[in-house]
């Protein structure tokens, strides 16, 4: 296992170049990922602009700053992801302002579909769903933790309306949108809190 994270790691991104990437793609009118469809490369345009609204907007409290800034920590966050993943335009900006707050932690970005042994030792039910975190262990090579691919609430969400309804239908793809934009990524926070 080390061996693939360790390759993934090799082959990644930091977040300013992964948002590059999206965004060089997006010129030439494709998404990340080995599948090219207009609607993935739709989803892709629509999450850059969240991204970069994030990025500007989110405030990680005085408080969570004070605990992130001050663990003595040697991590490198992987994250499997694609520019497509509406969860993903949510979540890495929240988790690239934590990782930001702490010299101990490297932030790594890596594209699932190009590292596909490795996404398929984290599942998520049977599924490659993104964004998957992997809290690794520089010092003893393990992955402490995973999270992924939503924060708890939201996960939970999910769960509930698949129990009532089956499946996720563009309605609740909405409803989750705006539970996401309301939480302003004090759910992701309080979930890689509990990661430390």
């Amino acid at each position: 296992m080390p061996e693939l994270i360790e390759q993934g790691i090799a082959n990644s991104y930091t977040y300013e170049e992964y948002k590059n990437l999206v965004s060089d793609l997006l010129g030439e009118g494709k998404s990340t990922g080995h599948d090219q469809t207009e609607a993935l490369t739709n989803y892709s345009m629509l999450n850059e602009r969240r991204m970069k609204r994030l990025d500007k907007t989110i405030k990680i409290d005085e408080s969570v700053a004070a605990k992130f800034s001050n663990a003595d920590l040697d991590l490198t966050w992987v994250v499997l992801t694609e520019g497509w993943c509406g969860d993903a335009a949510q979540s890495l900006p929240v988790v690239n302002k934590l990782a930001e707050l702490n010299n101990g932690i490297d932030l790594k970005i890596i594209s699932r579909d190009d590292h596909d042994e490795l996404m398929n030792n984290f599942l998520t039910n049977g599924g490659k769903s993104i964004p998957k975190l992997l809290v690794y262990d520089n010092k003893s090579k393990e992955v402490l933790n995973t999270w992924g691919p939503r924060p708890s609430v939201a996960t939970q969400m999910v769960n509930d309306y698949k129990a009532e309804h089956g499946a996720l239908d563009p309605q609740f793809k909405e409803d989750l949108q705006v539970w996401y934009n309301k939480d302003k990524g004090t759910n992701i926070v309080e979930d890689l809190i509990d990661l430390l």
